[in-house]
């Protein structure tokens, strides 16, 4: 597996340039016909498929289908506009950003001067909401590397041109801290599988394992918790939205981790019920088997 990671590495050295080479708009088409071409290989299609059954069983196999399809190509537009991070987030006026709503909500947190959690989900492009906040408040996304160095180095490059600190998950704990106690952003996704070291709390009427550390770190530094999301508009412009912070429990332990993990992620359900093809579905979100008798 390691001996394919230098040509991976030239792959998406030349798929990326060759997307920088297009304009925008043109990349955005391309990046649609690579996601169904990814559909159409079955990348992931029945892990996705059997996703969509436990989040919408009230709903038909074509409309669930109509969502995949669809959830594909905003992938492949997503990957295409990674390439040219840097330039969409710098990008002038309302040519990429058409709207920016809730700026307020993060100003107000910042102001208490204990730093603010910026939370979101994989949801649409959600590396540029922090790159184009990055250009207006200074601002450090927690990265998990990736299994390929050479992509990983491609991919923290395009995020430090953007503006982004960065802080390597687990081994960079002290630094979350430090850039907090700075009255830094310090953005995080949270809603991925967690296995055992999560806390499990529903999410579309199923418990899932999902991680505790954006609760912890709020309580344990009373900063707010904002929660962001990105959605494409359809000329392909995005719109982003940033939302009042969460309600912090008047408690520090346990039960409050769970209650604050439990409220975000129910504000995530809410924003993929709203545009389902937006959020990331190719991942086993309920992998992990809840503990007897439930959340």
């Amino acid at each position: 597996m390691k001996a394919t990671r230098p040509v991976e590495t030239l792959l998406v050295r030349a798929l990326a340039a060759g997307v920088r080479a297009m304009p925008w708009r043109a990349s955005l088409a391309f990046g649609a016909g690579l996601g169904d071409l990814a559909r159409g290989l079955g990348v992931r299609r029945e892990v996705a498929l059997d996703n969509l059954a436990c989040a919408f069983p009230e709903r038909g196999d074509a409309e669930r289908q109509a969502i995949l399809a669809e959830h594909y190509r905003e992938l492949g537009r997503v990957c295409c506009e990674y390439a040219r991070l840097p330039e969409l987030a710098h990008a002038p006026g309302d040519e990429v950003v058409a709207a920016a709503r809730g700026l307020d909500h993060l100003e107000a947190a910042r102001a208490q001067g204990r730093g603010v959690i910026l939370l979101t989900g994989h949801y649409g492009n959600f590396e540029l909401l922090g790159a184009w906040l990055a250009r207006r408040y200074p601002l450090d996304i927690v990265v998990q590397e990736l299994a390929n160095p050479g992509v990983d180095a491609i991919l923290a490059r395009a995020r430090r041109d953007a503006g982004v600190g960065l802080i390597p998950r687990g081994a960079g704990v002290r630094r979350v801290f430090h850039a907090l106690r700075e009255n830094r952003c310090v953005a995080l996704v949270a809603d991925q599988d967690a296995r055992r070291s999560g806390v499990f709390v529903p999410f579309f009427g199923r418990c899932c394992s999902t991680p505790a550390g954006p609760a912890e770190l709020a309580l344990r530094t009373g900063a707010p918790l904002v929660m962001g999301f990105a959605l494409r508009r359809p000329d392909g412009r995005h719109e982003l939205e940033l939302l009042p912070p969460l309600a912090m429990p008047d408690t520090h332990d346990r039960a409050a981790v769970i209650a604050l993990t439990a409220a975000h992620t129910a504000v995530l359900e809410e924003w993929v019920r709203r545009r389902p093809a937006t959020w990331f579905w190719l991942h086993r979100r309920w992998k992990t088997a809840p503990p007897e008798g439930g959340c």
